[in-house]
C-alpha cells in the first residue's frame, strides 16, 4: 500500500488526523509559519484511505504457557522485562518474572506519600516497581535507538494495550503518566492469564536466591522447580538498581563504567517555550495554535570544553517530580500527563560524563559519583536558612536560572510545580565546577539560539543524576549473554544497552528472542 506526504496548516492536519489512516505525523517549526507534516496512506487512485476500527497491523498471538516445557527468569518488570516476557510467550516460553517494588496501583500509593513529603519506600517509589522508571516519569515513546529490530512493533503492542492511535505515528510518542499505569496493568494480566508468572516485592539477593519482603524470607528459586545452570536469566533491573550492580560485581558479573550524563532540571513557563518555539509575537498557553500540536517541546545541544551539554527528557505542560530510591538523597526527574496541560515546562539539562573523567579503575566509580551528588543536593537542601521546610524529606535546592548563570544568590524563587518544595540554593557555588560551569556556558549558547531562554522567570532543581546508567554489564553482541555468566542476558536501561522506555522494550524483545532460539 502506497503513502503520501501532505504539508498542511496546523488546523487541516488536525483535521485530516481525525478521518484519515495517519502513518507519520511531525510539527516543522523552522519557520516563522508552522506546518505539519502528515504521511497518510492512499488507495490505488490517490486518495486518503479513511480511518476505521480494523487494527493497521497484525495483532500478536500469545500462547498458553502454563505447561510450557520450557522457561526463563525475568529480573525486573521494567520495559525490557515486560516486552521479553511478552515475546516469550509468544514463542511458547514461560516466563517468571520478579520484581523488587509493588503492583502499580500499589505503587501510586506510596508515589503519593513521597509527593506529600510523608516518606520514601526505598522499593517502591519513581525508580522501581512494576513498569519500572518510565511508568510515572512521562511515558515518552521516542527513542533515537538505531538498534537492530522493529521499533514500530514496539508501538504497535503499546496500542495493541491500550495506548492511543497517536503512538503509531506521532514522531514524538508519547502516553502519559497517567494512562501508562493502566496499559501496563493490563501487560500484567495478559502475561498471567498465558500462564506467566508475576512475583513483586521480591528483590534479587544473589544469581540463586530472592528474598520476598512479603513474607520476609528467603526463597531460592529451585523452590520454583528452576535450575540456574539450565535456566536462562533476563537481567532488566534498571538504572537506579545501585545496590543489585554491587551484588553483581561481587558475584563475579562482567562491567564497565560507561559514559553517562548529569546536571540538572530546569522549568519554564510554558506558555514562554510556546512563544520561543512558535515564534509567537506574546506568550500564549491556551491559542487555538495550542490545541491543534499542543505545547511546545524543544530539544537543545551544545559542547562546551569538549562534552556535550544537552536537553533530556523534555516534559511540555509537566511536573518535576522526586526521584530518589534511597534516604538521604535529592534525585529529580520530569513527567507530564497524557494532556500536557500544565502551566509549566520542564527538561533535564545535563553535562557529558566520560569514564575518564572519574579517577580510579573501580568498574562502579560511576555508581560513587552519581551518589556523592545526590547526598550533597540532600545536604544544600536541608542545611538551608528556610527551616520551615527542613524537616519535609523531599525537598530540593533551586536557583532561578539567570542568577545561576551569573553566580548570584536567589533571594527568592518563581513558582514551581515541584510538590514536595524548593529553597534557594547557591547551584553555582556546589556543583562540580565540570558540571556547573558547562552548564552556565550551555544556557548561554541556548539563549543565542531561542533569545529569551535565559530568564529568570525560570529556575533550576537538583539535581538531575539519573538520565542513564553509569554501568554496562557487558555482553556478548551475538548471543547478548553476558560474557562472564553464560544464560544470563543483560539487557535494557540498566544493563546499558538502552535509553528509555522504547529502546529497552526492544532490547527486552531481542533478548527474549535469542532465548527462543536456543537448542
Amino acid at each position: 500500500m502506497e503513502t503520501r506526504q501532505y504539508i498542511l496548516s496546523p488546523r487541516e492536519a488536525y483535521v485530516a488526523a481525525q478521518q484519515w489512516r495517519v502513518v507519520k505525523r511531525s510539527v516543522d517549526a523552522r519557520q516563522r509559519e508552522l506546518h505539519v507534516h502528515l504521511t497518510v496512506l492512499v488507495d490505488e487512485k490517490g486518495n486518503p484511505i479513511e480511518k476505521n476500527s480494523q487494527l493497521p497491523y497484525q495483532p500478536p498471538v500469545y500462547q498458553d504457557v502454563h505447561s510450557a516445557a520450557r522457561s526463563a527468569i525475568i529480573i525486573g518488570a521494567g520495559p525490557a522485562g515486560l516486552f521479553a516476557a511478552l515475546t516469550l510467550i509468544e514463542q511458547g516460553i514461560k516466563p517468571v518474572i520478579y520484581e523488587r517494588g509493588k503492583e502499580v496501583s500499589a505503587r501510586k500509593r506510596d508515589i503519593a506519600l513521597l509527593n506529600r513529603n510523608e516518606g520514601l519506600n526505598p522499593e517502591s517509589n519513581y525508580c522501581f516497581g512494576e513498569g519500572g522508571a518510565g511508568t510515572f516519569s512521562d511515558g515518552k515513546l521516542f527513542s533515537r535507538s538505531k538498534k537492530r529490530g522493529n521499533m514500530q512493533r514496539v508501538m504497535e503492542i503499546f496500542h495493541y494495550f491500550g495506548a492511543p492511535d497517536t503512538v503509531l505515528y506521532e514522531a514524538h510518542a508519547h502516553i502519559g503518566s497517567d494512562k501508562l499505569p493502566g496499559i501496563i496493568k493490563k501487560m500484567r494480566e495478559c502475561i498471567i492469564a498465558h500462564g506467566g508468572e508475576i512475583h513483586f516485592e521480591t528483590k534479587v539477593e544473589s544469581l540463586s536466591t530472592f528474598h520476598t519482603a512479603s513474607a520476609d524470607r528467603s526463597r531460592p528459586c529451585r523452590d520454583k522447580n528452576f535450575q540456574l545452570s539450565t535456566t536462562p536469566i533476563i537481567l532488566a533491573i534498571g538504572h537506579s538498581a545501585h545496590d543489585t550492580y554491587r551484588m553483581l560485581a561481587a558475584e563475579g558479573v562482567a562491567m564497565e563504567t560507561k559514559g553517562f550524563a548529569m546536571g540538572v532540571r530546569i522549568e519554564h513557563p510554558q506558555a514562554l517555550i510556546n512563544r520561543l518555539m512558535y515564534h509567537l509575537s506574546k506568550p500564549h498557553r491556551t491559542s487555538p495554535l495550542i490545541k491543534y500540536v499542543g505545547n511546545a517541546s524543544y530539544s537543545l545541544v551544545t559542547q562546551v570544553e569538549g562534552r556535550g551539554v544537552y536537553s533530556f527528557c523534555m516534559c511540555p505542560g509537566g511536573h518535576i517530580v522526586p526521584a530518589g530510591s534511597s534516604e538521604g538523597t535529592c534525585v529529580v526527574n520530569g513527567m507530564s500527563a497524557s494532556h500536557r496541560n500544565s502551566p509549566f515546562a520542564n527538561s533535564g539539562m545535563v553535562v557529558q560524563i566520560n569514564p575518564e573523567d572519574i579517577p580510579g579503575n573501580d568498574p562502579l566509580r560511576g555508581l560513587a559519583f552519581q551518589e556523592e551528588l545526590e547526598q550533597l543536593a540532600f545536604m544544600q537542601a536541608h542545611n538551608s536558612q528556610f527551616s520551615t521546610l527542613n524537616s519535609q524529606f523531599s525537598v530540593a535546592p533551586a536557583q532561578r536560572m539567570r542568577d545561576f548563570v551569573e553566580g548570584k544568590p536567589s533571594k527568592d524563587l518563581p513558582p514551581c510545580s515541584y510538590l514536595p518544595g524548593i529553597v534557594p540554593s547557591r547551584l553555582d557555588q556546589w556543583l562540580p565546577p565540570h558540571i556547573g560551569k558547562r552548564l552556565q556556558q550551555g544556557f548561554r549558547d541556548f539563549d543565542k539560539k531561542y533569545p529569551g531562554f535565559l530568564t529568570n522567570d525560570a529556575v533550576i532543581v537538583g539535581v538531575e543524576s539519573r538520565s542513564s546508567s553509569a554501568v554496562r554489564i557487558t555482553r556478548d553482541p551475538e548471543t547478548l549473554q553476558s560474557v562472564s555468566t553464560p544464560l544470563l542476558y543483560p539487557c535494557g536501561e540498566g544493563a546499558g544497552y538502552a535509553g528509555g522506555i522504547t529502546s529497552s522494550a526492544l532490547d527486552g524483545i531481542n533478548a527474549a528472542l535469542k532465548i527462543a532460539a536456543l537448542a
